[in-house]
Order: structure tokens, then C-alpha cells, then sequence
């Protein structure tokens, strides 16, 4: 599977990385719920979803509710709708095992980080990649995000990894234009911005799309962008970009984890500790932008 600007992106153009609805006690994991978010996310723009992901709070939440969430959501969108599973860890071996759980519970992809904390070399980096892509028939997407990970997946290591024939994708959020666009103008993998306010300039060099958490709570404001740059109107994609600014700052740039401020704005239960859930203040500016995006 590869892409070439041509051909439809492995898994859609815009994705959302969703987040994991608990029941009220923050306990246990709600599938109704998470269904039911699954179906408007689709109905609302989307054209796959990523769950397990740290918008999904994959550091809190089990083994166990990770493969039930997978099956939740697939059962509830079908067979039709890419799902990318995060299956990240620190551990090689744990991450093989989750890729395994995701393919059995139903996932179209993998998405997988760095091990993070150890700061592996790129060496043993590019061998983690390899052995989680040999474990399972699923494609792969590389999480390039060196401040959450530690570990920077460097674009000479990337451009080795997109010669493995499961290896499609990246979601990228290293903040580093130049050396995503050698990554894009020198491999067939599909990039994906993971940063809000690159959606747009990485779409215009070459991306794919969009992994997005504010997609969680404006699908179509958030897809409209792709739509109006595809259609040829540039000045249209810069105006809606623009449009969703405010909102965006707040939900992604504001202090807060962006799981935080989309249960602010969802009925998705409580966010896990060590998270805790946004203040009164932070709500109310939530709320606002929210309702001046959607009056518009």
C-alpha cells in the first residue's frame, strides 16, 4: 500500500483521534457511549478514526479495555470506516502484543510512537518499527512526536522504514516542515498532520490529511478545510482555517491536555488520573469559542 498524492490516503483523509468515553466514575470504560461517539464522528465528517491514541488516554487505561473499544467501535461503524489503533508502549514486547490484540478486536491500522523514556537510538528504533510491523498483517503508521516520546524518528530513519512493505504512514507532529517535506517528496508513505495549526500548510505540501482532537467536537469544521483546499480554493481554506483558530488555541495551546479540553466539551465521563478535569473558567472560554464556531 503506498501513496503518491494520487491514490486515496491508506486510512482516509480526515481522522480523528478519539477520545475514550468512561462511565461516571471514570472506572470503567462506557462502549455504549464510545459507540455512540464513534457513529457522529463518522456521520459528522470523518473518515476514520484513531482510538487508543493519548487523546484516548492509553497510558490509563487496560489491555483488556483497549481490545473492547476496538470491537465496540468497529461493531457500531462497520466494516467501512478505517480504524487506527495506537498500541505504543515503552516495551517492545508489550507493543507487539497490543498490535496483536488490535488485529484480533478488528483494526484496519496500527499506530505506534517511539519507546519512550529510554530514548533508544535510531537504531533500535528502526528495529522496534520493524518488529511491530512483522508481528501482524496491518499497516503501520510511525507517531513522530519527540515531546511527548523523547525520541525524534529522524527523517533519514524514516526514509529507511518506508522501504518495509507494511510501513504506510505517518502521523506527524515533530514540528519540523523541512524535514517532513523530504520525508513526503522522497517516500510513498501517506503523513498526516497531528498538530492543529499544520493541517493546512502540511495538506499543501504533500500530506495526506489529518489526525485531529479538536475533530472531536467539530468534525465538519475541521474536514471543511480539506474540502474547500481540494475544491481549488485556497483563499476558502485559508478563511475556514482561520475560523476554527480561536477554538483550536484553547482546546490545543491553552495548558490543558487536549483529552481534557474535549471532555470538557463532551459527555464522555471524566478524564483519568493523573489528569484532572479543566476549571470552571477554562469550561466557560471552552464553551464559548465552541458556540461562536458552530453560530457562524
Amino acid at each position: 500500500m503506498t501513496y503518491d498524492g494520487t491514490t486515496p490516503p491508506p486510512f482516509g483523509r480526515a481522522l480523528c483521534a478519539m477520545v475514550t468515553p468512561f462511565t461516571p466514575d471514570g472506572a470503567a470504560l462506557d462502549p455504549d457511549r464510545a459507540a455512540k461517539l464513534a457513529v457522529d464522528l463518522v456521520s459528522g465528517g470523518c473518515d476514520g478514526l484513531v482510538l487508543n491514541g493519548t487523546t484516548g488516554e492509553s497510558p490509563t487505561t487496560s489491555d483488556a479495555e483497549k481490545s473492547k473499544l476496538v470491537r465496540a467501535v468497529r461493531e457500531a461503524v462497520g466494516p467501512s470506516v478505517p480504524l487506527v489503533a495506537g498500541v505504543g508502549t515503552a516495551d517492545t514486547a508489550h507493543t507487539v502484543e497490543l498490535a496483536r490484540q488490535a488485529e484480533a478486536a478488528g483494526a484496519d491500522g496500527l499506530l505506534v510512537v517511539p519507546p519512550y523514556y529510554s530514548r533508544p537510538p535510531q537504531a533500535a528504533v528502526e528495529a522496534h518499527f520493524r518488529r511491530v510491523a512483522d508481528a501482524t498483517g496491518l499497516p503501520v503508521a510511525l507517531y513522530d512526536i519527540p515531546g511527548r516520546t523523547g525520541t525524534r524518528i529522524e527523517p533519514d530513519t524514516m526514509l529507511r522504514l518506508a522501504e518495509h512493505p507494511r510501513i504506510v504512514a505517518v502521523k506527524d507532529c515533530a514540528y519540523d516542515l523541512l524535514g517532513t517535506t523530504k520525508v513526503i517528496s522522497r517516500t510513498a508513505l501517506a503523513v498526516y498532520s497531528g498538530c492543529e495549526e499544520l493541517n493546512l500548510p502540511l495538506y499543501a505540501v504533500g500530506g495526506a490529511g489529518f489526525v485531529s482532537t479538536v475533530a472531536n467536537v467539530a468534525p465538519g469544521a475541521v474536514r471543511a478545510v480539506l474540502d474547500a483546499f481540494d475544491a481549488g480554493d485556497t483563499a476558502e481554506a485559508a478563511r475556514l482555517n482561520r475560523r476554527l483558530l480561536p477554538l483550536t488555541e484553547l482546546m490545543m495551546a491553552s495548558g490543558l491536555p487536549g483529552t481534557v479540553t474535549v471532555k470538557a466539551l463532551l459527555d464522555a465521563g471524566p478524564v483519568r488520573e493523573p489528569l484532572q478535569p479543566a476549571g470552571r473558567g477554562a469550561v466557560d472560554g471552552l464553551r464559548r469559542a465552541y458556540a461562536e464556531l458552530v453560530s457562524r
